[in-house]
C-alpha cells in the first residue's frame, strides 16, 4: 500500500507539519507493507506563485495567519474547489472592500483567479505517483485548498482513496465535510495516530466492518450514504502520542525560493489539552476542540525527542505547540536542556502568573519567546474571561519577562459581555507608563466567537443567535444550516465596550508600540538605596533615588502585587521600632508613584513596573567603584557629592 500525505497551502512554510509528521511515523510503525511519503504542497505553491507574480514572505504569512478571521486564504482556493476562476468574486468585493487595503484586495482576487491551475498541477503530480491513499491535513486556512485537491484527484483517478483530518475536521465540522463533499471518502475526526493506521489496515485487508468500528470516522455505506461514527470517548494517553518524522521537509525547503524567506523551525509537542481549561475553560477559547483533558509525555521521552530532532536536522529553533506548559517540565526537562549545551531557541505558551524564578528557568533553557495569554490588564475583564489571573499579575509578567530576557507575544482583546468603559479607562491612563515593556502584537481586537468555546456552547454567557462568519457564505456553495456545522468562527452582536472606548484603547496601544523601542525604565537595588532610570515620553524625570527606608521597603515588597492594606501591614511590622507608618502614608506614596509611572494599579492592587537592570551585580560593583572614585575626587576638591548619572 502506498500512502501519500499532502500539506496544502496555507500551512506555514517555516514549519514542517506536525500532524503529517506524526501520521507518517504512525503509518511506518503500525501498518504492515505500507510506505508513506509527504508532499509539501505549500512549498510547491510558493515556488509556483513566485514564478507568476510578485509574491513575498509577508504575503504568504498574511494568507496563512493574519487574515484568518477574514477568511481570505480559504476564499482564494474556493475558485479551485468550484472550478470557477471568478467564483463569487462580486460578493467578495462587496463585503471585503471596507476591510482590505486596495493592494491586498487586488492580490487576493488575482490569486483566486490563478490557483485552479496550481491545484490541477498538484493533482496530476499526485496521480502520477500512483498512491493508493491520499491524506490531507486541514488546519486554519487549508480547508478549501485540501478539498479542491481532493476533488481534482478524485476526478483524475477515481480509484484513489481520499482521506481528510486535522483541526478543521473535528466533531461536527468533520461530519459536515464528509456529508457535503462526496469526493472525500473518509474523514478522521479527532486524534489520528490511532484511527488513521486502523483505517489503512482495514483498506488493505478489504474489511469495511473494521473501518466502520473506528471511533470518530466518517465513511460511506455501500449505498453511498454518509455515516459518522460516534466520537472517541476519551483522548489518547500520552504514551500513544508519537514523535514526528520530518523526512523530506528540510530538503524540499532548501530547494525552494522560501529558503530565502524564512529560518526553519522544528515543531515539538510535549502535551495536549490544557490543565487550566480542565478546571476553568476560558470563555472565548475554542482550542483543543473535543478533548480538553491535559496529558503530557514523560519528561524523559519529551527531552529525548527534543534532542533527537535537533541532532537529526541540525536546527536549534523550535516551536512547542503545547497550549500550556506542563509545570513539571520546569524541574525535569528544562534543567536537562540547560545542561545539554545546545543553544536552543524555543517558543512556548505559558500561564501569565508564573513567577520570575520560573521565567528564568525558561530563559536559561532557551525558551526565549513566550505567549502567556495575557489578553487584558484589567482584573474584572479577566474574571469575565475566567482567566484566573489579575491585571497586576499580567503586568508583573511583562516586567519579569523583560528582566529575564524573554520576548512576550500577547494580544489585547475586548468585547466581553458585561465589560464597561469603567474597566478600560484606568488602564488606558496608565499605558504610557508601560511603554518600556513588550506591547501587544497588534491593536486590540474584538473577540471572535469560536466553535467549542463556552461562548459558543453556552448562550447564557451572552451570545445568542450565532451565525457563521460572513466569509463562509461566499466561500462555500452550501446552505447556512450546513455552514453552521462546517464553520469555526461565528458572527454575533457586539458586546462590551463601544467604539469611543475602543478608539481610546487603540490610540494608547499604538503610542505604546511607537515608543517601545526607545522607552526605558529600570531599577538597581544598591542596598541602602534604589536607583530608577527612566526614558519614557510621558514622564519628565530621568533618574530617581529611593533612599527613605519606607520607600525602599515598599518598592521591594511591590515586586509582587499588594493592596494598600496588605502593604501597610507588612511595612508597619518591619518598622515596629522605628517611626510609625500610617496607611495614609502608604496610600500617598502609592498615589505619587502611579503619577510618576513607577507602579501600576488595578482592582485595588499595586505592583512596581521597573525591571531590574541587566547584570545587576556587575552594575552594583561598577556603581560602588565609580562612587568611591568620585568621593575621593570630590573630597580633595571640597565639593558636594554629585547625583547618580542616568
Amino acid at each position: 500500500m502506498r500512502v501519500l500525505l499532502v500539506n496544502m497551502p496555507w500551512s506555514p512554510i517555516d514549519l514542517p507539519s506536525l500532524a503529517l509528521g506524526i501520521l507518517k511515523r504512525s503509518v511506518d510503525d503500525h501498518v504492515q507493507d505500507a510506505t508513506c511519503e509527504v508532499l509539501h504542497a505549500n512549498l510547491e505553491f510558493t515556488d509556483w506563485i513566485t514564478s507568476r507574480s510578485e509574491f513575498t514572505a509577508e504575503d504568504y504569512e498574511y494568507y496563512a495567519l493574519s487574515s484568518y478571521f477574514l477568511g481570505c486564504g480559504d476564499w482564494v482556493f474556493s475558485s479551485a474547489l468550484y472550478d470557477d476562476p471568478a467564483w463569487r468574486d462580486e460578493q467578495f468585493v462587496e463585503v471585503m472592500t471596507s476591510k482590505l487595503r486596495r493592494s491586498r484586495m487586488r492580490m487576493t482576487r488575482e490569486l483566486h483567479r490563478l490557483v485552479p491551475e496550481f491545484v490541477d498541477e498538484v493533482a496530476r503530480r499526485v496521480v502520477a505517483l500512483e498512491p493508493d491513499v491520499v491524506g490531507f491535513t486541514s488546519t486554519f486556512q487549508q480547508n478549501t485548498a485540501a478539498l479542491a485537491a481532493a476533488r481534482r484527484i478524485k476526478h483524475l483517478a477515481p480509484h484513489v482513496v481520499t482521506v481528510m483530518g486535522g483541526a478543521n475536521c473535528d466533531a461536527e465540522q468533520g461530519a459536515a465535510v464528509h456529508r457535503n463533499f462526496p469526493f472525500v471518502d473518509y474523514v478522521v475526526r479527532g486524534e489520528g495516530e490511532d484511527a488513521f493506521p486502523r483505517l489503512l489496515t482495514a483498506l488493505r485487508d478489504k474489511d469495511p466492518a473494521a473501518a466502520a468500528a473506528i471511533p470518530g470516522l466518517c465513511h460511506r455505506a455501500p449505498d453511498s450514504r454518509h455515516t459518522a461514527n460516534p466520537m472517541p470517548t476519551g483522548p489518547l494517553p500520552p504514551s500513544a502520542i508519537l514523535p514526528p518524522d520530518y523526512s523530506g521537509y528540510f530538503e524540499r525547503l532548501a530547494a525552494s525560493v522560501a529558503r530565502n524567506w524564512v529560518e526553519p523551525k522544528l515543531v515539538v509537542e510535549g502535551a495536549r489539552g490544557c490543565w487550566w481549561g480542565e478546571k476553568h475553560h476560558c470563555t472565548f477559547c475554542g482550542l483543543n476542540g473535543s478533548f480538553m483533558e491535559f496529558r503530557s509525555k514523560s519528561p524523559d521521552v519529551f527531552y529525548q525527542e527534543i534532542m533527537d530532532l535537533a541532532e537529526r536536522h541540525q536546527v536549534l529553533d523550535m516551536y512547542v505547540v503545547d497550549n500550556i506548559l506542563d509545570m513539571r517540565y520546569l524541574s525535569t526537562v528544562l534543567p536537562r536542556v540547560i545542561d545539554s549545551g545546545y543553544d536552543l531557541r524555543m517558543h512556548i505558551e505559558i500561564k501569565a502568573n508564573m513567577r520570575r524564578a520560573q521565567l528564568q528557568v525558561l530563559a536559561d533553557a532557551g525558551l526565549i519567546y513566550v505567549q502567556p495569554g495575557i489578553e487584558s490588564l484589567n482584573s474584572r475583564v479577566l474574571d469575565l474571561m475566567d482567566k484566573g489571573v489579575s491585571g497586576c499579575q499580567n503586568v508583573r509578567m511583562l516586567r519579569d519577562a523583560a528582566e529575564t530576557g524573554l520576548s512576550v507575544s500577547w494580544n489585547y482583546l475586548h468585547g466581553f459581555p458585561g465589560e464597561t468603559a469603567d474597566d478600560y479607562e484606568p488602564v488606558i491612563r496608565q499605558l504610557p507608563a508601560l511603554e518600556h515593556l513588550n506591547p501587544p502584537v497588534d491593536l486590540s481586537a474584538r473577540i471572535a466567537i469560536e466553535r467549542f468555546s463556552p461562548y459558543f456552547k453556552r448562550p447564557e454567557l451572552g451570545f445568542t443567535g450565532l451565525r457563521p462568519e460572513e466569509h463562509y457564505l461566499f466561500t462555500y456553495d452550501l446552505p447556512e444550516t450546513e455552514l453552521h456545522d462546517l464553520a469555526y468562527v461565528f458572527q454575533a452582536p457586539e458586546r462590551g465596550i463601544t467604539e469611543p472606548t475602543v478608539t481610546l484603547l487603540n490610540d494608547g496601544i499604538a503610542a505604546w508600540k511607537k515608543h517601545h523601542a526607545d522607552a526605558r525604565l529600570t531599577h538597581t537595588d544598591l542596598g541602602d538605596r534604589i536607583v530608577l532610570v527612566s526614558r519614557r515620553p510621558s514622564f519628565a524625570w530621568r533618574t530617581m533615588q529611593l533612599t527613605d527606608p519606607l520607600e525602599t521597603a515598599a518598592f521591594r515588597l511591590l515586586d509582587q502585587p499588594h493592596t494598600v492594606v496588605a502593604l501597610h501591614r507588612k511595612l508597619a511590622s518591619a518598622a515596629a521600632g522605628d517611626a510609625p507608618c500610617t496607611a495614609e502614608d502608604v496610600e500617598a506614596l502609592l498615589k505619587e508613584w502611579v503619577t510618576q509611572g513607577v507602579v501600576f494599579t488595578d482592582a485595588g492592587q499595586y505592583v512596581h513596573i521597573a525591571p531590574a537592570a541587566v547584570n545587576q551585580d556587575l552594575l552594583r560593583l561598577d556603581y560602588m567603584r565609580h562612587a568611591h572614585t568620585r568621593s575621593e575626587a570630590e573630597a580633595s576638591a571640597g565639593t558636594e557629592p554629585a547625583p547618580v548619572p542616568s
